[in-house]
């Protein structure tokens, strides 16, 4: 008797138990929120500026016989560049040391006929970089011909820029959303539908368009000053936005 009234009792539960569950998940359904209807694009927005700023990157490098000579002739020369640098109205924040190296220079003999001849050690090599902000540009051209003049002879590059940015980059972002809204409603207009709200809007990282840069240096383009053709940065932004389709 015992043996048959258990399972019974068992088996009730388990049906109330799993006719309570098909109850809840019919009220859930009744109140739960309908999916909304939305419609995402893509805005691009583009402001440009004349630069305000450049970021001059070159080095000063001297070959001696022994490693002393040679930092000793480097150090010369950049204590020249900087000195005139300094005089010529660039601050000390706008001058940073940005690369540092002594290597030893070798003449590799011709083992062509199979010999097993070792490099030769010939002398040293100290070169030493300099990054610095030039933010008056009228000067920029005037500064690369006298750092040239002074001992600069390798490398450079120039990287215009702006050092407060902020509101053409505000416009940008003002054309990116309104470029969002007329794509959003040439779309639904094809679909026959109506925009609402925006539910959701983000923006990607926006960033100059990069400049050309001058790579190569030489005591040959002394003289007169450097001729420099400044241009436009342009800030470029993309934004996505979703927006609700009217119902």
């Amino acid at each position: 008797m015992t043996s048959t009234y258990f399972p019974r009792r068992l088996k009730t539960a388990v049906l109330a138990a799993a006719f309570a569950g098909i109850a809840s998940a019919s009220a859930f359904a009744e109140n739960a929120t309908p999916r909304e209807d939305v419609i995402t694009v893509s805005g691009e927005g583009r402001a440009s500026i004349a630069p305000d700023m450049a970021i001059l990157s070159f080095s000063v490098v001297k070959d001696a016989k022994t490693a002393k000579e040679a930092l000793d002739a480097n150090n010369k020369a950049m204590a020249d560049v900087l000195n005139a640098l300094k005089t010529g109205g660039i601050a000390d924040r706008d001058l940073q040391t940005s690369g540092f190296a002594v290597n030893p220079q070798y003449q590799y003999p011709d083992n062509s006929d199979g010999g097993n001849r070792q490099p030769v050690l010939t002398g040293y090599q100290v070169a030493n970089s300099l990054t610095i902000k030039v933010r008056d540009l009228a000067k920029l051209g005037e500064i690369i011909d006298q750092s040239v003049t002074l001992g600069v002879n390798q490398g450079g590059s120039i990287q215009f820029s702006n050092d407060k940015p902020e509101a053409t980059i505000t416009e940008a972002r003002k054309s990116a959303v309104a470029d969002a809204i007329a794509k959003a409603k040439v779309l639904s207009e094809a679909a026959g539908v109506s925009i609402g709200r925006i539910v959701e809007i983000s923006e990607n990282s926006s960033r100059p368009e990069p400049m050309p840069m001058m790579r190569a240096m030489a005591k040959e383009y002394a003289g007169d000053a450097v001729p420099v053709a400044t241009g436009e940065n342009s800030y470029n932004v993309t934004v996505n936005v979703t927006f609700a389709i009217k119902q």
